[in-house]
């Protein structure tokens, strides 16, 4: 948790038997920070001391490693937000982020706490993630190599890893008990390749179950009411649930739209029958005032295709990664649009600095578009124009499919800004 304008530090300290990076989704960092995924931090009892570790594609470009521990310093120039860490080491974030290297970061501030939004116990983080269990209630994994030797996946899940539980939190079919209040939920998609169709079973009566007051890069301008809520790894949604509009007792549902058996029911909210005490939130009319980066005066335009080719695996631009080999130098402090172009599902992450999505095939941006995002869901076939001003920090940053086994299989690039 951290708060907006004042320096957080975090000490990731690494126990296991193999490297791992750490990344602040969303976090407006420094390069140095910014979890550059082969800015290893070796395991603490490493005594080779080296970047050489087994299991280590591309170490073209690769940072400095570290032994045992490495610091990240967030400066936290940015507005409050629904953040989240996750390890980033290349070839192997698939199944690191599977086994539960992954976990929130929320950052606050005045604006949003002077909002009458449902807060303290009443907002609640869920992170949503599919999984698969072997037989002795392990998690399992389709590596081609759990010694994570070699990196990548058997060939039935190269267009990526589906689990056949969903947890929230990472707890199977959890209940909460409500009140017949607001909450506010922080939704999170920590899956490795799901997309979910969120909605409340019964819906309320009017429908608009789900109020989104905020996304990837903070609150959104107005509320907007949906009845359905689509979501893709990476990205966050904000919503409001008025509990109120159900009786006393009621059990609702959150299902996921998309999925079936095992995968088709999130969570449970089962509503209390004891008489609530007032409702002192609300969700105004207006949350926050969001000035648009003005795509007119862009210094560059760039088109960036995401597609599978052939026996080159998923690439970006026709190129698998290739650490420190750029595909866009960018002049910090310009505005640019990115054309993003695909032939498969593929949620698009960009680091450094937050997005607005102007157009998705030529026309208005779809309905889950809205504010700033990090992470943006492209279906097949599909093109989403974003624009975004780059600021701040120089040095090496990606895009990347959030896909975590396309990332995994080279579906990143490097930017440089200077």
């Amino acid at each position: 948790m951290s708060r907006s304008g004042r320096r957080t530090v975090v000490r990731h300290r690494n126990e296991l038997p193999r490297p791992t990076v750490a990344h602040l989704h969303g976090g407006h960092t420094p390069y140095s920070s910014d979890g550059y995924p082969t800015a290893l931090i070796l395991p603490h009892n490493n005594t080779a001391g080296t970047d050489r570790m087994p299991g280590m594609p591309g170490a073209g470009g690769a940072q400095d490693t570290a032994s045992g521990q490495r610091t990240y310093t967030y400066p936290m120039k940015q507005r409050a937000a629904t953040l989240w860490y996750h390890d980033h080491r290349m070839g192997f974030t698939g199944p690191n982020v599977w086994h539960g290297l992954a976990g929130f970061h929320l950052v606050h501030d005045d604006d949003e706490e002077g909002l009458p939004l449902p807060a303290e116990e009443r907002g609640i983080p869920l992170l949503i993630a599919d999984r698969s269990f072997a037989a002795d209630g392990s998690f399992q994994y389709p590596a081609l190599d759990a010694g994570q030797r070699t990196a990548g996946v058997t060939d039935p899940y190269m267009d990526g890893v589906l689990g056949d539980v969903i947890l929230v939190n990472g707890a199977p079919c959890p209940v909460l008990e409500t009140q017949r209040l607001r909450y506010r939920l922080r939704l999170l998609n920590g899956s490795n390749a799901r997309r979910y169709r969120l909605a409340l079973d019964p819906a309320p009566p009017g429908g608009g179950a789900l109020v989104q007051i905020g996304g990837d890069g903070g609150l959104l301008e107005r509320p907007l009411a949906h009845d359905t809520l689509d979501i893709t790894p990476g990205e966050r949604f904000d919503v409001v649930v008025d509990f109120a509009r159900y009786r006393p007792g009621t059990r609702v549902r959150l299902v996921n739209r998309l999925g079936s058996g095992g995968t088709a029911v999130v969570m449970r909210f089962d509503v209390s029958g004891a008489r609530p005490p007032a409702d002192d939130s609300r969700v105004p009319d207006r949350l926050s005032a969001i000035p648009a980066p003005r795509a007119e005066q862009a210094a560059a335009t760039r088109t960036l295709h995401f597609q599978r080719r052939g026996g080159s695996g998923w690439t970006i631009n026709g190129r698998p990664y290739e650490p420190g080999r750029p595909l866009a130098t960018v002049r910090l402090g310009t505005t640019e649009v990115w054309r993003f172009v695909t032939d498969f599902h593929h949620p698009v992450h960009l680091h450094l600095n937050h997005f607005q999505v102007t157009a998705r095939n030529g026309g208005s941006p779809g309905p889950y578009d809205a504010g700033w995002k990090d992470t943006v869901d492209l279906r097949p076939a599909e093109s989403v124009e974003i624009v975004t001003r780059f600021t701040d920090y120089p040095g090496r940053f990606l895009l990347h499919c959030h896909n975590l086994e396309h990332e995994d299989m080279a579906m990143m690039a490097d930017f440089v800004t200077e």
